[in-house]
């Protein structure tokens, strides 16, 4: 339930003084010795407790508008569909071309800016998912943490189409999306993102920590493959003999990925539609049952009250305007 709270206690130590109007009249006293042989009057009983009554008001409202009254915001837990959702951006040199590998002319849009555009949307239809951004090429770079702040995401993915570095260090980059989770939050539904044009080669030791780290962290994994057109396809294999992963990186990456013992789905797409029809089946993929807690803003009361306090001066303003001084010397008139 919400509660009434005050953002200062001090002003409430006056609070007694709200009593003064009932014990000290704001009106001027009369010259007559007594009234007590006149006729009871019902509306001047009337409109006296009412003058005393606003002169309390106007005590009382103000030192409440002074304390800073407040209605306590509220916490309500509530189930949706949604999932933990780390996005792991490629920021290398070739993201900043189209997927027809050339510099962006006219209206073209380069890799990044078409994922860039996709994503936001992707982000803006699932308000209920916890999403981190990170990005990497020479190294990582943590641009947001895990959090329910749409805003600071969708800003952190406005700036993935500024101008990249030319190496693909795609381990410590998985690294630092993992790492991004909390162990305390498990039992979420969780989810790397991995959107890249391209892939570096892992060495032994590392595939060996990604994949501990991958079980341990119990997340999916989707890799957005944004093939350059004429380039190599996760599945082709090298020419001739050569089997190393040097020479075929997307292909080893995909099999590495395969490896580790976790769900996980590559999509290989060539133009933004397909991006856009790949992110439509991740977004089915990933509505699970999801906890989160909404917040109301507390709502501030101190105007309220001084307007009622201004209200209960006013009233006492007119009474005073209004107040008739009687007198010994006004019997003969």
């Amino acid at each position: 339930m919400n509660g009434f709270g005050f953002d200062h206690i001090e002003p409430l130590f006056l609070a007694p003084l709200a009593l003064l109007p009932f014990l000290r009249s704001v009106l001027r006293d009369s010259t007559i010795p007594s009234l007590l042989s006149a006729p009871v009057d019902g509306l001047s009983a009337f409109a006296s407790n009412i003058v005393k009554l606003s002169g309390a008001v106007a005590i009382g409202a103000s030192l409440l508008g002074a304390a800073g009254l407040h209605v306590a915001g509220t916490e309500v837990e509530r189930i949706a569909e949604g999932a933990e959702i780390v996005m792991l951006i490629d920021r290398s040199g070739s993201m900043n071309e189209t997927f027809a590998g050339r510099t962006p002319s006219g209206g073209e849009e380069s890799k990044a800016a078409a994922a860039k555009r996709i994503l936001k949307r992707f982000v803006e239809a699932r308000r209920h998912d916890l999403v981190g951004v990170a990005a990497f090429s020479t190294a990582p770079m943590l641009v947001t943490p895990i959090s329910d702040h749409i805003d600071a995401t969708e800003a952190a993915i406005d700036a993935i189409d500024r101008p990249g570095l030319d190496y693909t260090n795609i381990a410590r980059g998985l690294a630092m999306a993992l790492s991004m989770f909390k162990t305390s939050e498990a039992d979420l539904s969780r989810a790397i993102l991995l959107i890249s044009d391209g892939a570096g080669v892992i060495d032994p030791k590392q595939r060996d920590d990604l994949k501990a780290e991958f079980r341990k962290t119990n997340v999916s994994l989707y890799w957005l493959f944004l093939r350059t057109e004429g380039s190599r396809a996760i599945s082709d294999q090298p020419a001739g003999e050569d089997e190393s992963p040097q020479a075929a990186p997307e292909r080893h990456l995909d099999l590495f990925f395969k490896s580790l013992g976790v769900p996980y789905r590559a999509f290989e797409v060539e133009s933004a539609e397909e991006t856009e029809e790949a992110l439509k089946q991740i977004d089915k993929l990933e509505r699970h049952p999801v906890r989160y807690v909404e917040k109301s803003p507390r709502t501030d009361l101190s105007a309220s009250v001084f307007a009622l306090a201004l209200a209960a001066v006013g009233l006492l303003v007119v009474a005073k305007l209004g107040e008739v001084q009687l007198g010994f010397g006004d019997r003969g008139r």
